[in-house]
């Protein structure tokens, strides 16, 4: 866990640079007809974060934990991150991740072995949850940020 949690460190210090040089008018465009706009994925980020923020929490209170995906194209578009303000998204994903990397430091090193079933998937442990989560983000932001 301490890779990943220097690894999100490392992230949340060096990417808000690069997202609050895209501008505003680029972050809206969607690259092509059914595809997310740089607004709608930095988006989709926030919602995975306050998702994982409730299975990094519940997960500590049990050694398993039962909890349920979302959807992830209606959360984006009932949001309408597409026309929020650029500025405003960066720093809500900024802070918002900065508080789950807090949570996870601060997390007792045997709630990391407690696991969860999303959805009645098969059970995975909170550190394989976190791990997906920062994988996931990665992806995204190379999506937004082109490497």
């Amino acid at each position: 866990m301490t890779k990943l949690l220097t690894e999100f460190s490392t992230i949340l210090q060096s990417t808000p640079k690069r997202l609050v040089d895209i501008d505003d008018a680029d972050a809206e465009k969607k690259p092509a007809a059914g595809r997310w706009s740089k607004k709608e994925i930095l988006g989709h980020l926030i919602d995975s974060a306050s998702n994982n923020h409730q299975r990094f929490v519940r997960a500590q209170f049990a050694s398993h934990s039962e909890l349920p995906t979302y959807q992830q194209e209606s959360w984006v578009a009932v949001q309408a991150y597409a026309t929020e303000s650029w500025p405003d998204l960066v720093n809500l994903w900024l802070l918002y991740n900065r508080h789950l990397l807090h949570v996870l430091r601060n997390m007792p090193e045997a709630a990391r072995a407690h696991t969860i079933s999303i959805a009645g998937k098969p059970s995975v442990t909170v550190e394989a949850v976190a791990e997906d989560y920062l994988g996931h983000m990665k992806n995204h932001l190379t999506q937004i940020l082109g490497s």
